[in-house]
């Protein structure tokens, strides 16, 4: 699994870094900042778990993970504007990500907001301009992407967390937050692999697969926010106590949050089985469950 994680990794790498070479210093001189940003907060690094997961659905679809390698990095792009926008003093007010500071320390907090915006921007070109890919396999990426960053996805589930701090959180409304704030990410990109490998009939199965991994995703970093090694987290630990955040240890306490969190696990685990087995898909997320950092 390690080895076709560190391959995916790379290439994923590898063509983020082509595609921000686009912006060279005689095109974009006078706005060079703003792209500097951009590069560096996607340099920062991460497991790019989420162009993984539309690598491998394509791979599963049709045997070919580059053809879901450009929008792939547009999922990278989008992530990584929400982790600059999540880290500004009027949201979380992070100073590190990644073991280093945070875009809006880096650059001042006028360039990061400029940066994530134009990240979340590009995506969509990238996607537009994909040849690989047939035009009516674009419209249907850039409708996947615009509905999961919206209102209904990853965006919706930022404001619910913003405008319950401090408020209790009974479980089903905890699970639908991080259904739209992790989940839709998480689904769209398994969504996204299928849809680039001509498979658009696997779509529900890899939606349940990614509806259970989304949730356990977030439950383990709910837990690594109290139990991790800061160092190697990354980031802060014990924001979210500090912000007074509804998380699902903070709400069912630590034993349940494990327990859950490997329920969903095995259910993931179960869908890959029932879509016809990935070995490296079944090693994936069993390291999601048992990663520290």
């Amino acid at each position: 699994m390690k080895e076709t994680l560190e391959k995916y990794a790379s290439m994923i790498n590898s063509r983020l870094d082509s595609l921000m070479d686009a912006y060279d210093k005689d095109n974009a001189k006078a706005q060079l900042v703003c792209a500097e940003a951009m590069r560096y907060s996607l340099k920062a690094g991460g497991k790019r778990i989420r162009p993984v997961l539309a690598m491998e659905f394509a791979r599963m679809s049709c045997g070919d993970e580059k053809m879901a390698l450009d929008c792939g990095c547009a999922l990278e792009m989008i992530h990584t504007f929400s982790l600059i926008h999540d880290d500004l003093p009027c949201m979380d007010d992070d100073a590190m990500r990644r073991g280093q500071p945070s875009c809006h320390k880096a650059y001042g907090e006028a360039v990061a907001l400029l940066a994530g915006d134009a990240l979340e921007n590009y995506a969509f070109e990238v996607i537009s301009a994909d040849e690989k890919l047939s035009f009516e396999q674009r419209v249907k990426l850039i409708k996947c992407l615009s509905r999961a960053v919206g209102v209904m996805g990853m965006i919706g589930g930022q404001i619910i967390d913003l405008q319950n701090v401090g408020k209790a959180f009974d479980g089903e409304k905890l699970l639908k937050m991080y259904s739209m704030k992790t989940g839709a990410l998480i689904r769209c990109a398994c969504e996204m692999g299928c849809i680039c490998g001509g498979r658009e009939d696997m779509i529900s199965a890899a939606h349940r697969y990614a509806n259970a991994l989304g949730l356990a995703f977030q439950i383990v970093d709910d837990i690594l926010d109290i139990t991790a090694d800061e160092k190697l987290l990354g980031k802060p630990c014990g924001s979210d106590a500090e912000l007074d955040k509804s998380t699902y240890p903070a709400v069912f306490g630590m034993k349940a949050a494990r327990e859950k969190s490997a329920e969903l696990t095995n259910a993931a685990l179960d869908e890959i089985k029932a879509m016809g087995g990935s070995e490296f898909l079944a090693g994936l997320t069993a390291y999601l469950l048992d990663r520290t950092f």
